[in-house]
């Protein structure tokens, strides 16, 4: 089967229409670095396209109908997006699939630690990662902090040019001779990608004075403490610079692309002419972009039948 460059079949008004999703796909892949951002974006194009949320619907004791469009999230790192279609939902539905997680570090819980008078992040990746591309390269924090007191505390730090990154440290070139023996796999150990935070000691402090001035500093700026480490999700992704291409324009290099593409996909579709057939669908769309998504019997149940929709 031959297929076509479309660089080569667009016309002139498509290549815009192109450059004008490409524009928009970058500032997604921007904002959306971690699950909880890319369904809070998600949201906001959801919204844009014409969908409500479900929660809306239930309280206002509203019968969904053909045509309508609504969302529902959980645990703010998946959306179910519903389109209702003309026949009853026994009779089937089609569904679209697509994740939203991506390779990354976490942080474990209680990760901060001195070291040989350094302050360090003991971290555990996630995903697809190869490792040794992790190292020596500028990190931000993307997070969340779920305070003593219950507060919510959202976290992004190293993504403005004055804030401060951070990195894993790897072997100076004539100490690692090694290290270049060894196969890809095994160069750095995923025991090996803890994050190196800070040097600087807290004056007057004698015993581990470095992670006691990194305490300090979280509490002045942040409000969190030690213990809040334990109902926190924070994760590390790399500093790049935004929305890289080559020299013709036409390539976009960037964290998690691979894994953004079908999710921003469908949900883009919702803002050019699909939003316009909803109606001719026989059958209910549901997208589903997720982390790990599952139905309970009595949530499929509830489900099937209050998007029983009226004609």
């Amino acid at each position: 089967m031959e297929t076509k460059n479309l660089w080569n079949v667009y016309s002139n008004s498509q290549l815009l229409r192109l450059e004008q999703l490409i524009e928009a796909y970058k500032v997604y892949l921007d904002k959306g670095k971690t699950e909880r951002e890319c369904i809070k974006e998600a949201v906001e194009m959801a919204k844009g396209a014409g969908y409500r949320d479900l929660k809306d619907v239930i309280e206002s004791g509203e019968t969904l109908k053909t045509g309508d469009c609504v969302y529902a999230v959980c645990m703010d790192k998946t959306i179910a997006l519903f389109q209702i279609g003309k026949e009853p939902i026994e009779n089937g539905m089609n569904i679209l699939g697509a994740h939203v997680d991506s390779p990354r570090i976490d942080l474990k819980q209680n990760p901060l630690y001195e070291s040989g008078e350094f302050g360090y992040f003991d971290t555990h990746y996630y995903g697809g990662v190869k490792k040794y591309q992790w190292v020596t390269l500028p990190l931000a924090i993307h997070g969340v902090v779920v305070k003593k007191d219950g507060t919510v505390v959202d976290i992004v730090i190293g993504e403005d040019e004055k804030d401060p990154v951070v990195v894993i440290t790897d072997l100076l070139i004539h100490l690692a001779a090694e290290q270049l023996e060894t196969k890809a796999a095994k160069v750095i150990e995923g025991e090996k990608l803890d994050v190196l935070i800070g040097s600087k000691p807290l004056a007057g402090e004698e015993k581990e004075a470095v992670k006691a001035n990194l305490l300090k500093m979280l509490k002045e700026q942040y409000g969190i403490e030690e213990e809040d480490f334990i109902k926190l999700t924070q994760n590390w992704t790399p500093v790049e610079v935004k929305n890289v291409k080559h020299s013709e324009y036409d390539l976009i290099f960037s964290l998690s692309n691979n894994d953004l593409t079908l999710s921003y996909g469908q949900i883009f579709l919702d803002s050019i002419e699909f939003y316009q057939l909803r109606s001719q669908e026989d059958q209910h769309i549901i997208k589903i972009n997720y982390t790990t998504y599952k139905l309970t019997e009595n949530q499929y149940h509830e489900l099937k039948s209050f998007l029983n929709p009226t004609e």
